[in-house]
């Protein structure tokens, strides 16, 4: 019988030879690493026999299967990029949701290039980069497998002899060679700071390129679509594209993120975004070395060269002797000297402000624009829109801030900060105040923003929290004060409940010196930005902005932000959470509830003159907002987009959408790509699907109450603790922030990312899917016509096809067999047969509706994904069944308190790894 690999090579072709080759090269490796043992049980190229005890629990096998997922994720993903370019070899339009797809899109609806030009520069992507506990590998352990990518790529390469393939394939063992010995899990919690550098590489050494990459995929999509080219010539009407960081901001239930961390990473992402400055210009001022004097320039030009030499002094002196017949390569290089480090740090960069240098980028990218017009003059246009187009369109986008820091907090915490401080200064009858009522609070908090003055100037003997608060608010004040307000990003406030919640982060910005008074009243510095994430929040959210947009502080505020930034509107961002609107109301709910508060939060922003402009927080699963990102733009609500988009990256996701340029050129594509369609059509298109609203509005109450009944049964939690691994997540090192807010080991304290996570681990998968089947046969079987109603919408609307998809792809992740070998953990037999019962039941359901929906069998509809699927499979059913032995020895371990005990853990946490490998997500 045929195995299943070689099935899958039939089916697939290249990506699985590819890992085929990487097998049998892994296999050399531990051959001559003297792990012969474990040779024979390498997934895919040997029989798929389940190896003997010993060497099933052992941390060689699990390490192996662990790097045998993540080779194959690499070809898959290359597997990827190679049919997209084959497919764009043909036509570009073929692959769906890039530049080139869309703009054939918006031609057959009769929208020409001119109005796509005139929407193109009010884009604005912002993919916010963040370290929530969801990546388990170490960041040595990353860097090892991206270089690995290339030599893949590399190996693709017709033009290499066999000799110089054979040094290729002696470079791959020499990388698995360290994978294999390097440590590939988190033994220790990683600080913030290595948390920090991972983000800090993508965004230096990989998104720089990729930026150049997709200005150039946009000009051949332009030109693909027989648009005129010279119309597009201008990077300003290029669609705008940022970077955000939460690592060093996040401080909700994150004790290690001090003011101290804060203040390190600003100046961090600061130096660092002179690395870029520093190439970009170095290379410009290479491309520019022209032999043309002072006398072929224009005279304003002439005087500017002079004006900054003078400015430099000897410095200065130097480059124009050193260059006088090469004035643009001296004009680049005086420029290099203007920005404020110290330029005799050869490798690196030292922060060094001096009155002559640049005060921001902007004063930067000025000077550019003289030295772009100055070659346009001389008939060197081409090189100015390509080469000081480049330097300027980096410029741009990282400035000299590299991406927008955000500061976090939990409003409880803001809570009791203000309490301290009132305390502290006011004394307890003014403190008793702010807990009398929410009605007193209102009337304390607006009475105080009538005024420009601090409670306190000596904050040292206020309590812990305010001063924890205050102290961060200074850090950002101060570099504000210093810089300019471009390198943060938002104040988020999450579990936000109230407008008072939002209302007290002022008075914490009028005590470090972020508020001002402008007009007649206080106006901020930063925008304050509500963080809505439960059921409960979503839905009473458009009555909390409607109140805070009230507010003539607030409005102020906005209106003095929008001048500061030359903002064509007002703008208010809000955040919606995906996890724990999943975590407390189930897929059906989140899906539908966060749909309708985006439709409602928009309407309260017109009512005030406002555009809304929302904040994604989604991560790597299904069951926390993760899908593909053209289909998720689409279905966002009409009027909710406004060319805007933000969004967190997570853990791994970021490793997985940018780990390489081409893919990381991919992902980012769609997003602006899409971004940019749906803004032309929602101003095209009059209003959002009744149908739609109407059906899902009462599916999302229905999904919630299933999936409600099933997390209140006084069972469940017993249930979760054993069925899943959660205590082995909680005892991981994978991230730097607690897996629980506060300590309180309860359901609500428990973060949403492990409470995905353990349910994935498992295989049950209940956060994507529990509650479906329910919902769905009760209105097939009590409300036909709507039933026969959501069978037409899943064919054509973007919202319904979305969330039907995703729940395909959840089912198809779960796996019944390995829930009944986990669920056998749970020690009472009563909780585990009444709580298997309940899920079983439910699973069968929603497969059979999905079935009954879809119609076609998943391999027929996902042919890709349905292969992948089943030859992880194979491998996974052994690590599963090494999870559940160690869990169980562990477990045993712990209670009895042998010494044991941390060498179980150590396995157990290679096998959380290697499980997240293969499934390709985390939490």
């Amino acid at each position: 019988m045929e195995s299943v690999f070689e099935q899958v090579k039939q089916a697939l072709g290249k990506p699985y030879k590819d890992l085929n080759f990487l097998l049998q090269s892994f296999a050399e490796v531990l051959t001559e690493s003297g792990a012969q043992k474990i040779v024979p049980h390498i997934p895919w190229i040997n029989s798929n026999q389940k190896p003997p005890k010993d060497v099933l629990l052992s941390n060689d096998y699990i390490h192996m299967l662990s790097m045998c997922f993540q080779l194959l994720n690499l070809v898959e993903v290359n597997g990827a990029v190679q049919s997209r370019r084959a497919k764009e070899e043909e036509d570009m339009s073929k692959v769906n949701g890039l530049w080139a797809t869309n703009f054939k899109m918006l031609k057959e609806k009769g929208i020409d290039e001119k109005q796509i030009l005139a929407v193109l520069p009010t884009i604005m992507i912002e993919p916010v980069l963040t370290a929530h506990p969801t990546e388990a590998k170490r960041s040595v352990v990353l860097q090892e497998y991206r270089k690995l990518y290339l030599l893949l790529v590399k190996r693709e390469n017709q033009m290499y002899t066999r000799i110089e393939q054979g040094d290729i394939r002696d470079e791959i063992k020499q990388i698995l060679h360290r994978l294999w010995n390097i440590g590939e899990i988190y033994i220790e919690k990683p600080h913030i700071e290595s948390e920090l550098d991972n983000i800090l590489h993508y965004l230096t050494n990989v998104l720089p390129e990729v930026v150049v990459l997709l200005d150039k995929r946009l000009r051949q999509a332009w030109k693909e679509s027989e648009f005129d080219e010279r119309l597009l010539n201008d990077i300003e009407d290029f669609p705008g594209l940022s970077f955000g960081n939460w690592v060093g901001g996040d401080r909700d239930g994150h004790p290690l993120v001090s003011a101290e961390t804060t203040k390190m990473t600003l100046n961090k992402l600061r130096s660092h975004a002179f690395i870029i400055v520093r190439q970009e210009l170095l290379l410009l001022a290479q491309k520019l070395s022209i032999y043309i004097d002072s006398k072929e320039v224009s005279a304003s030009f002439v005087d500017r060269v002079q004006q900054m030499a003078k400015e430099l002094g000897r410095s200065g002196e130097l480059v124009l002797e050193e260059h006088r017949s090469e004035i643009f390569k001296a004009y680049v290089l005086l420029l290099l000297n203007k920005i404020p480090i110290n330029q005799s740090q050869e490798y690196t960069l030292e922060l060094e402000n001096r009155p002559t240098s640049y005060q921001n980028s902007d004063q930067l990218i000025q000077d550019l624009d003289v030295l772009f017009f100055e070659l346009q003059n001389r008939g060197l246009l081409e090189i100015a829109q390509v080469d000081v187009g480049r330097c300027k369109r980096l410029l741009m986008v990282f400035g000299f801030h590299l991406a927008q820091l955000d500061i976090r907090q939990n409003s409880e915490y803001h809570e009791k900060a203000l309490s301290q401080l009132v305390l502290s200064s006011l004394g307890p009858d003014e403190g008793s105040q702010l807990t009398a009522s929410q009605v007193a609070k209102r009337s304390f908090l607006d009475a105080e923003l009538k005024v420009n003055r601090p409670f306190l100037v000596d904050h040292s003997e206020a309590g812990e929290e305010a001063r924890n608060v205050i102290e961060s608010m200074q850090v950002v004040s101060n570099h504000i004060d210093k810089y300019s307000t471009r390198s943060l990003g938002k104040l988020i406030i999450s579990m936000t409940r109230n407008a008072e919640d939002l209302l007290t982060v002022y008075l914490f910005m009028r005590e470090a010196g972020m508020t001002l008074k402008y007009g007649d009243l206080l106006a901020a510095k930063l925008p304050v930005v509500p963080l809505f994430e439960t059921i409960e929040d979503l839905l009473a959210s458009p009555e909390i902005l409607d109140d805070y947009l009230s507010h003539p502080v607030v409005v102020n505020s906005l209106k003095y932000q929008q001048k500061r930034d030359q903002a064509d509107n007002l703008y208010q961002d809000v955040m919606i959470g995906y996890s724990d609107s999943n975590k407390d109301g189930g897929i059906l709910a989140s899906s539908w509830f966060l749909h309708e508060a985006q439709q409602r939060l928009s309407e309260i922003g017109k009512k005030h003159g406002v555009l809304i402009r929302f904040f994604h927080g989604t991560g790597g699963s299904i069951s926390r907002g993760a899908g593909p990102s053209h289909w998720f733009v689409k279905t966002l609500p009409h009027g909710a987009i406004n060319g805007k988009l933000r969004i967190t990256e997570q853990g791994e996701t970021i490793e997985r959408k940018y780990a390489n340029k081409m893919n990381a050129a991919y992902n980012l594509e769609l997003m602006l790509a899409s971004v940019t369609a749906q803004t032309i059509l929602h101003a095209n298109q009059s209003k959002e699907n009744e149908e739609v609203a109407g059906l899902f509005h009462q599916l999302g109450i229905r999904g919630r109450e299933f999936y409600s009944d099933l997390i209140s049964d006084p069972d469940f939690i017993h249930f979760f603790a054993e069925a899943t691994p959660i205590d082995v997540i909680e005892s991981s090192k994978i991230g730097s922030r607690p897996a629980r807010r506060t300590g309180k080991r309860t359901m609500d304290d428990l973060r949403a990312i492990p409470w995905v996570f353990s349910w994935a681990q498992s295989r049950f998968n209940i956060t994507s899917w529990y509650g479906v089947g329910s919902t769905l046969n009760e209105l097939k079987t009590q409300k036909t016509d709507e039933y026969e109603k959501l069978l037409k919408l899943v064919k054509y609307d973007p919202f319904v096809r979305y969330v039907i998809t995703n729940l395909d792809s959840s089912i198809a992740a779960t796996d019944e067999q390995i829930m009944n070998k986990y669920a056998a953990l749970v020690e009472d037999e009563a909780i585990r047969e009444r709580m298997m019962t309940k899920i079983r039941k439910e699973f069968d359901l929603t497969k059979a509706m999905l079935a009954d929906m879809l119609q076609k069998p998943f391999k027929e509809r996902r042919k890709n994904h349905y292969y992948s699927t089943i030859l992880r499979a194979e491998a996974m059913n052994n690590l599963h069944d090494a999870q559940i032995d160690l869990l169980k020895k562990w477990r045993s371990s712990r209670k009895e308190q042998t010494k044991d005990e941390s060498e179980h853990l150590f396995v157990l946490l290679q096998c959380v790894n290697a499980i997240a490998n293969a499934l390709g997500t985390t939490g």
